[in-house]
């Protein structure tokens, strides 16, 4: 513990912004991280508990306050060995992970939280500046062999874990650039891509060997028609085949099936998932060309989904240089400030503004949309009507009835479920929710029906953080190595 009194001391420190009028003009990052001073500050704040809630908060389980006591010490190499202990890549959730390490800090119970995503931000940003950040090749080959499909964050972690075990791991990507929906998800302006190039150059370094635009499934099924998920393939891999050459497999794909909205007038022109909409502006920032790329240009935008994702949609639309830029939200609007004793150390339900919403959105809570309108197959609006809960259920308040304009809506209503053809092709049993069917159990853990065929990340829990899909992805690893060997050294 750094210093006894100095979560008395001391008060929150929030990591800064550029000003708006200058980050919506570029999609490059725009957090001002945590000076040295600063750093030490917030660590300071740590109180070392007795019981650390903000450990088995953090789904990756890291050693928060062993790192903080480093911080402040100003040993800032020793803090990222023990970050780079349990979390693959500090990077990415630094960035985006929304801290449920925080909601169970012990000084939120009657103060604010210790900013444990700054640090941590602070600490990996430092760790790639100083050369901290490394390959860690197997010293000695096990001869067994590892396909792993997806190369989200579940692949990714799976992946440099088994690499390191001492397994050749092959990783399949349907789309041309590693990432999942890091890469074409995720906008540049939360998390520039060249973090996820470093990681691959690393793991490279440490064997991995990676194969972009490959589909792995039935090749006469490909995705499915009007699935409106990204699929640049090039090349058809059965699961047949990969059964065939590789002794285990690993399936990490994301959770990619949108939710629709199933009204009338839905097939207008102008009304799209976000999933079409933030891909192309990733690749857009990438230096591709993207032909009839779906522009917010000049246009009254609607986003309907009060999640991230519909966040992410509002900071690009901005960026894109919009009209005007409205969020619907089918829930009520949650309190500015969380029921503390009821909530902590759970993540608690309270109205989160987001950077994107503070640069230009309009919100709406508690609101259905009913039916697009449109003239001549083109949308030019959408009617909606109040809602509110009765007997447990989301009912219509009469009289509530409205239109409002709109040149461009976007759908960002979460998603459903993997892609139901990849699964099918592999014979992989599902639960009710159209995700893998497989335990976390520590003894056959993450294996799914089918022999030598495991799961994880949201293809296995359905959508989630990319904070989880890390853990699944370390998790399963270990799995597949102890299904391959026996045994295993590899941290659970």
């Amino acid at each position: 513990m750094g210093k006894t009194t100095g979560f008395m001391e001391y008060e929150r420190i929030e990591e800064g912004y550029r000003p708006v009028p200058e980050r919506v003009k570029s999609y490059k990052e725009f957090v001002i991280g945590l000076d040295d001073a600063q750093a030490k500050v917030q660590a300071a704040r740590c109180m070392d508990c007795g019981t650390p809630f903000c450990n088995s908060g953090c789904p990756v389980n890291n050693v928060i306050p062993d790192f903080n006591d480093l911080v402040y010490q100003s040993d800032w190499k020793s803090a990222f060995a023990v970050l780079d202990s349990t979390n693959n890549f500090p990077e990415f959730t630094g960035r985006i992970c929304p801290a449920p390490c925080e909601a169970a800090c012990v000084l939120n119970v009657n103060d604010d939280p210790v900013g444990i995503k700054s640090i941590e931000h602070a600490i990996i940003d430092r760790a790639w500046e100083h050369g901290w950040v490394t390959p860690q090749p197997a010293r000695h080959q096990t001869g067994k062999t590892v396909a792993v499909v997806g190369s989200g964050p579940a692949g990714l972690a799976a992946a440099q874990q088994l690499a390191r075990a001492g397994h050749s791991v092959t990783v399949f990507e349907k789309n041309d650039r590693i990432g999942g929906l890091l890469r074409y998800g995720i906008p540049d302006f939360k998390m520039e891509k060249s973090h996820i190039d470093k990681r691959v150059a690393q793991m490279e370094a440490e064997g991995v060997r990676f194969r972009t635009a490959v589909f792995v499934g039935a090749a006469q099924d490909g995705l499915g028609q009007g699935s409106k998920v990204t699929n640049w393939a090039k090349e058809t891999i059965t699961p047949e085949q990969l059964q065939q050459q590789f002794d285990a497999v690993l399936l990490a794909g994301g959770a990619e099936q949108s939710r629709d909205l199933p009204v009338p007038g839905r097939d207008l022109a102008g009304v799209h998932f976000a999933m079409e909409f933030l891909p192309q502006q990733n690749k857009v920032n990438a230096g591709d060309k993207v032909k009839g790329q779906i522009s917010a240009t000049g246009k009254h935008v609607i986003v309907i989904g009060g999640g991230d994702t519909g966040s992410d949609c509002v900071g690009t639309s901005n960026r894109h240089g919009a009209a005007s830029v409205t969020q619907f939200e089918v829930m009520p609007q949650p309190p500015e400030e969380e029921n503390r004793p009821l909530t902590w150390p759970y993540w608690p339900l309270k109205l989160r503004t987001s950077s994107s919403h503070e640069e230009g959105c309009a919100r709406a809570f508690a609101i259905s949309t009913k039916e697009f309108t449109g003239e001549k197959g083109k949308l030019k609006g959408l009617t909606t009507v109040q809602v509110e809960f009765k007997e447990g259920r989301l009912v219509e308040v009469p009289g509530t009835e409205q239109h409002h304009p709109a040149d461009l809506v976007l759908l960002a209503m979460g998603f459903v479920s993997p892609v139901a053809p990849v699964l099918d092709a592999f014979g992989v049993d599902k639960d009710a929710r159209g995700n893998a069917r497989a335990t976390v159990d520590f003894i056959g853990g993450y294996a799914t029906n089918v022999s030598k065929v495991f799961a994880a990340g949201d293809i296995r829990r359905g959508q989630s953080l990319v904070v989880w899909a890390i853990r699944e992805g370390r998790q399963a690893a270990r799995a597949v190595d102890e299904f391959l060997m026996g045994f295993s050294d590899l941290p659970r």
